[in-house]
């Protein structure tokens, strides 16, 4: 009887555990990968910056800029039936130079015109900003962490090479997820050629590390098992796995030079994964660490140093 009693009781814990899974899974989802508002990011300490950086967010002359700027709205169905938006500008002067910018988790494509003003006025740059899935007028019920976005990155470059040329010359920029996102597509087989150079600010090594981080930082967690059942219900659902979404895998694989760049007091996004990733990556590499910078902050806190550093790589690099 006893016995008995014991093996009723551990098949009733076991289905406890199963069920607080599942429940913890679904309320994961729903935090993290499911379109739609941020509540647990608001006012979130890890992602606070300086007066000085925030001015600069929210006022800057580059918000009025991109205002003033007549773009062209493109778009594109994703190789999952998605219908995706983008905003080119073409330089004031002829050229087959292109920046193509991608924006961070929950931003949207012209946010990037903080930096997009820089490679328009004084790089003379053809411009394009899209909208990742999930995010501003591109369709998507779920953000993609730059795993899906890679493929949708790609298939916008070639659709701007056929639209310009085959000796259009490509740049990638991205910021945080959008930094992840120019990384993962850096390692397919399927990359345009016509990518020169990948600037990279603020990138996570994985998503299954970024999550097992701030799973621990923000609600004190560990990452296994709950991380790994949300992992299997966001393939089930969004079509990618936490692990399989590695951006360190794929710099191993690069074979375009990169320029690494990340804020040296970021939390949100800890500085040792953009380390790694340059320590990681077998082609040419350059990493730019700036003091007293928050997650993507670094544009605010050190803008010559940036600017200086990036038009450097780029003369390297782009023909």
């Amino acid at each position: 009887m006893i016995k008995m009693n014991w093996k009723k009781a551990g098949i009733v814990l076991l289905s406890l555990f199963v069920i607080s899974q599942i429940i913890g899974s679904f309320f994961f989802y729903e935090l993290a990968i499911k379109r739609g508002p941020k509540p647990f990011l608001e006012n979130n300490a890890d992602l606070q910056v300086a007066d000085d950086s925030m001015d600069l967010y929210l006022n800057g002359d580059w918000i009025d800029w991109v205002r003033g700027q007549e773009f062209e709205d493109l778009t594109l169905t994703s190789h999952d039936g998605l219908l995706l938006s983008g905003y080119y500008l073409p330089a004031s002067k002829p050229t087959n130079k292109v920046v193509i910018l991608t924006h961070g988790y929950l931003g949207n494509a012209k946010q990037m015109g903080l930096f997009g003003q820089h490679y328009y006025t004084d790089l003379g740059y053809n411009l394009f900003m899209p909208d990742a899935r999930g995010h501003g007028k591109s369709q998507g019920d779920y953000y993609g962490f730059g795993w899906q976005d890679r493929l949708d990155l790609i298939d916008w470059t070639t659709l701007l090479v056929d639209k310009f040329g085959t000796d259009t010359e490509i740049v990638y920029h991205g910021l945080s997820m959008g930094a992840a996102t120019v990384l993962m597509a850096s390692g397919e087989a399927s990359l345009p050629k016509q990518v020169q150079a990948i600037v990279a600010d603020s990138p996570y090594a994985s998503v299954y590390q970024l999550f097992a981080y701030q799973m621990k930082r923000m609600f004190h967690l560990p990452a296994f098992p709950l991380l790994d059942s949300t992992s299997v219900l966001t393939k089930v659902r969004a079509g990618f796995s936490f692990r399989e979404a590695s951006t360190k895998k794929a710099v191993e694989r690069a074979t375009l030079p990169i320029l690494y760049i990340h804020g040296e007091e970021d939390t949100f996004v800890p500085v040792e994964m953009a380390k790694d990733l340059r320590a990681r990556t077998r082609t040419e590499s350059e990493i730019l660490l700036v003091p007293n910078a928050n997650h993507g902050e670094a544009f605010a806190v050190a803008g010559e140093t940036y600017l200086k550093k990036l038009d450097i790589f780029l003369e390297m690099h782009v023909r």
